[in-house]
């Protein structure tokens, strides 16, 4: 009898034990993250991921998901393709996550994207720029600036703000530079502005003075070089080195104080499009500027912001409608004037992808100052209601 009760006891004790290990498995939310922390990239994979962090532990601060705690589950895809589908296959097999985000690059976001849809798993990039992305399928959404609006965001500011007639077009050759200045390019020339140069760069390119020399013979009103902050701070000192006086603008690739840092005094008088306003009073820009650099000792940027924010919005959805897929992105194209984020406010999701105001910042005694911002329909939106919508 003895030896019976004990088998029982030890049987009431394991199934207990499992109980216990469920229920506190269902103590959290799992969001999945990747982003580059090695190879050239692993600076906006910091940002992104400190800043992703940032944000869960607001959010569980304020309660969490339903009362259960989120938790971020990341890895570093080393701004790889092969290796973002890998891990994106890994979060969503394995570590069972609810939603997936990239706070990646476009190449591999767009690699993750295609592997949430097939999974039927919402994603979300960050701020990677390529239309594809969401292209992938309704389960795929972007918080950041989609490359149509923030290229045609670029081109209304040269040709109508800065009055430039004659626009000379240095493009990174990769997703990220050939979609902008795609889109700046049919803007510019819809305005009126005329293309009097145009040539492509190889990413980790550090020698830019001959091109720069026939930009220079081109003799424009201003050069839009798209790319992102390392090959920015090459090419905008030897502007300054070979004598070009016409205004320089990038991109939010530049929105970083790497891009200060490593351009020194030249990066000044440089404008760039971006969504992050350092000057706004919005008390969730400002709590994510203050936190941010509290957290790194390092001032914000962009790439963060948009972390931050992919973050927040998630977490607003799961409290709304819980985690089942269907219903969070049912709910996901019906928010609109969300103000918990850092950027923004993000008006409204078209076509998948976040609608909010556009800003123009300049590098003024090297920071980052707020410049102009952009609330017309016909920049903003991704279909202007003057192409159909």
């Amino acid at each position: 009898m003895r030896r019976f009760f004990s088998i029982a006891a030890i049987a009431i004790i394991s199934i207990c034990g499992l109980l216990s290990i469920s229920a506190y498995a269902q103590e959290t939310v799992k969001v999945g993250f990747i982003a580059p922390l090695t190879g050239f990239a692993a600076a906006d994979g910091y940002s992104s991921l400190e800043s992703a962090k940032l944000a869960v532990d607001y959010v569980n601060e304020h309660g969490g998901i339903k009362g259960k705690k989120l938790e971020l589950v990341s890895y570093d895809d080393a701004c790889q393709p092969d290796q973002a589908s890998a891990l994106t296959r890994k979060l969503i097999e394995n570590d069972k996550v609810a939603v997936m985000i990239s706070g990646s690059y476009s190449s591999p976001s767009r690699a993750a994207a295609v592997i949430c849809q097939q999974a039927k798993v919402p994603f979300t990039s960050t701020y990677a720029v390529h239309p594809s992305i969401v292209e992938a399928g309704e389960y795929c959404h972007r918080i950041g600036m989609a490359a149509p609006i923030q290229g045609r965001t670029g081109g209304y500011f040269a040709v109508r703000e800065l009055g430039a007639k004659r626009i000379a077009l240095l493009i990174m050759n990769n997703d990220f530079g050939v979609s902008l200045a795609e889109a700046l390019k049919e803007t510019a020339i819809k305005l009126g502005a005329q293309i009097v140069y145009e040539k492509k760069y190889p990413l980790g390119e550090t020698e830019f003075r001959n091109y720069l020399n026939a930009i220079k013979a081109a003799d424009p009103d201003l050069i839009y070089a798209p790319g992102y902050y390392n090959e920015a701070a090459n090419i905008v000192p030897q502007a300054r080195e070979i004598g070009l006086k016409c205004w320089l603008m990038g991109d939010e690739g530049y929105d970083s104080p790497k891009f200060i840092e490593l351009a020194g005094a030249a990066a000044n008088g440089v404008f760039i499009t971006t969504d992050l306003n350092r000057d706004s009073d919005r008390p969730m820009t400002q709590y994510f500027l203050k936190n941010y650099k509290e957290r790194t000792n390092i001032d914000a940027d962009m790439v963060g912001a948009s972390a931050f924010d992919a973050v927040m919005l998630v977490s607003h959805i799961l409290n709304k409608v819980g985690t089942d897929a269907n219903k969070i992105i049912e709910y996901w194209d019906t928010i609109e004037n969300f103000e918990d984020c850092s950027t923004g406010p993000i008006l409204m999701f078209q076509n998948r992808s976040a609608i909010r105001p556009m800003d123009i910042q300049i590098v003024l005694n090297n920071q980052f100052r707020y410049f102009y911002r952009y609330y017309e329909p016909e920049v903003i939106y991704l279909n202007p209601p003057s192409e159909g919508k």
